[in-house]
């Protein structure tokens, strides 16, 4: 691994070969993402209209549900607003609906205060929470006109936070903030938003936090905290009497090795959080489309209902290959 830091001191293990087993159903999955009868169901069709509104103020023309499409199909197919105001136009001629259209502006505009559908429950017992985090740029020059004729200050860009559940695949919370937040702040904000109890956290090194063994000792007192120490890392004082999780991480690191340590504690697992931030930036991209924080977080949101819609239709069932 040339490009990786500290190369010549790191473990060389070959990379598992792995198949999957269901490519036919996978296969069928991946073409019904480009369905535009899958975005645009009957459902969303029976209830376009907003419900009449009682308190004082303007009526809403068109409900929640009308314009979480819009900006669905604006994620999925990355277009502009202008382009998915004509493709809800052209759906909907096609489907002989006889439906208003929200304009461009409109969708912009409700996409500040859009009530988002509440997620279903992973599972039914409790999960295992991978988190991780990556950066998403901000919308601007691309890197062409960036190399050609420069730029008077850097593109920004904000980090983006996620949970996901081991098992399902799905993902269960998710933070927006600026760049250099340090992700261990983001664990008691990711864990409010998982409505059920949390068996084990597993993060990468830079969770290896007093306060993210608090904040998840706080709202599930039962949960392992899965964090690498750092090679350095010390024993508490009271590692002898009672001795803490960290304390019993570094203790069999020394004890077994690092890689020993990996497979006993789970850790490995933490792989799938970051195929999940591949999947995010493969398929809706690596930046954000919209300027202003709320309606950026709402952009995130319609991202993670994407995401798990399409692993809802199905999921390779990958094997390792003795």
């Amino acid at each position: 691994m040339p490009h990786k830091a500290n190369a010549a001191h790191r473990h060389h293990i070959p990379r598992s070969k792995r198949i999957v087993t269901n490519w036919a159903e996978y296969d069928a999955a991946l073409r019904q993402r480009g369905s535009l009868t899958l975005w645009v169901s009957e459902e969303v069709i029976e209830q376009w209209k907003a419900a009449p509104c009682r308190t004082p103020g303007g009526q809403a023309s068109y409900s929640d549900l009308a314009i979480t499409t819009a900006l669905m199909l604006r994620a999925v197919f990355r277009l502009a607003l202008c382009q998915t105001e004509g493709l809800l136009a052209s759906i909907l001629h096609l489907l002989g609906v006889d439906l208003p259209v929200p304009v461009h502006s409109t969708i912009a505009r409700r996409a500040r205060t859009v009530m988002l559908p509440s997620a279903p429950r992973s599972s039914v017992g409790p999960i295992h929470l991978l988190v991780d985090s990556t950066g998403l740029k901000l919308y601007g020059p691309g890197e062409w006109l960036t190399e050609k004729h420069g730029t008077k200050r850097r593109r920004s860009w904000r980090a983006l936070h996620l949970g996901m559940d081991a098992d399902s695949g799905r993902i269960v919370a998710a933070t927006l903030t600026e760049r250099g937040v340090d992700d261990a702040s983001q664990v008691a904000p990711l864990l409010d938003q998982v409505a059920e109890p949390v068996a084990s956290l597993t993060g990468d090194g830079a969770y290896d936090r007093t306060g993210v063994y608090a904040a998840v000792h706080e709202r599930h007192p039962a949960a392992a905290v899965v964090a690498p120490p750092r090679r350095d890392a010390v024993l508490s004082a009271t590692a002898e009497t009672a001795p803490t999780q960290r304390d019993r991480h570094i203790q069999m690191i020394a004890e077994t090795g690092r890689i020993t340590w990996q497979r006993t504690c789970g850790y490995n697992k933490r792989a799938g959080v970051e195929s999940q931030m591949a999947r995010w930036k493969g398929v809706l991209g690596e930046a954000l489309r919209f300027h202003s924080d709320q309606v950026q977080a709402t952009e995130v949101a319609i991202g993670v209902m994407l995401l798990n819609h399409m692993l809802g239709l199905g999921r390779p069932n990958s094997v390792r290959v003795a």
